[in-house]
């Protein structure tokens, strides 16, 4: 599978762009457990515009990280083609316009997956971005706005035509948010309308190598984007990948793994994002790396309100004499 001159080889696996989750600490974990693509946190053109230091510490990249999008979103056409134009200094693999996040405050201001009620201003918006740079352009987006406006078919045609590279669909509408189940079928059909030239990636409740290898082979799709069921597991890229290749499931990471990865990642955080945005961030991720243990609440309760770095790290120690394999 190719977007644009990227080649990602067979059945790729893509880490999908997360806000105050796809920092560089969990991109490079992500990278480490064989994610084929990751992207940045959303950035937000009005912001980029203005010269608002967060949005631009977003846009910085590793070598390790590529290919690595840089994944843009806002309402105004002109500030989303000057965005694109600043984007391209920091030398992304290629620029992913957000047509999906369901978040009210993005969504109702015509926004992320907002722009699924203004079809025409998606396809101009994608249009422009697209003549404003020499860097491959995708696209990420929903079924459509709710239950009568699922246009996604026709949606995905008109933005090959303006010149996207490929196209990732979550299989959900903008109304449902993050409720009920994807709906992959709507995706197969983009994929397999013999209009589309272009690589559709599918995104939606993809959470085992079984349900990984059960979408690849029911609706064809080139490559595979997951999100939410990484936070606290970024080593489900590699489960994937050894399911797909083998047939058989990896063997589960150990305590002792997890904790020395608990601890990496914990300290990355903290070097990217200070304190105490780094251990608000890191917080989803403790209570999920550790889950599955038994008569784990106390300690788990430590990981997600203490506010001192030497503390939760001796808490993610603990845990690795505590539940010894």
């Amino acid at each position: 599978m190719q977007i644009d001159n990227i080649d990602f080889g067979d059945k790729p696996i893509f880490l999908a762009p997360l806000e105050d989750v796809t920092d560089p600490s969990f991109r490079h974990i992500c990278k480490h457990f064989g994610a084929d693509m990751v992207y940045t946190e959303f950035v937000p053109s009005e912001a980029l515009i203005r010269n608002i230091k967060k949005s631009f510490d977003k846009m910085r990249i590793d070598e390790c990280e590529r290919p690595i999008g840089i994944q843009l979103y806002g309402h105004n056409i002109d500030a989303m083609v000057e965005s694109a134009k600043i984007s391209a200094a920091f030398k992304p693999d290629l620029i992913d316009i957000n047509y999906g996040c369901p978040v009210k405050k993005i969504a109702t201001r015509g926004a992320g997956a907002g722009m699924l009620q203004d079809i025409p201003k998606m396809i101009k918006m994608t249009e422009e971005i697209v003549k404003a740079t020499n860097l491959p352009v995708t696209a990420k987006t929903r079924l459509g706005w709710d239950d009568k406006t699922k246009f996604i078919v026709d949606i995905a045609e008109r933005l090959q035509d303006v010149g996207i590279k490929a196209l990732t669909i979550h299989g959900r509408t903008r109304q449902q948010l993050y409720t009920g189940s994807a709906d992959w079928t709507l995706i197969g059909e983009v994929k397999n309308n013999p209009r589309m030239k272009i690589p559709v990636i599918g995104n939606g409740d993809v959470d085992s190598d079984v349900k990984a290898k059960e979408m690849f082979d029911r609706y064809g799709v080139d490559a595979i984007m997951i999100g939410r069921a990484t936070v606290g597991r970024p080593w489900i890229f590699k489960e994937i990948k050894h399911y797909l290749q083998t047939g058989t499931h990896l063997a589960p990471m150990t305590i002792e793994q997890k904790v020395d990865l608990a601890l990496l990642h914990f300290k990355q955080s903290l070097e990217w994002k200070g304190i105490p945005v780094g251990i608000f961030e890191m917080r989803r991720h403790l209570s999920t790396y550790f889950k599955a243990l038994p008569n784990f609440k106390e300690t788990r309760l430590k990981l997600v309100t203490s506010m001192e770095p030497s503390e939760i790290i001796e808490t993610i120690e603990s845990i690795k004499i505590k539940y010894a394999e």
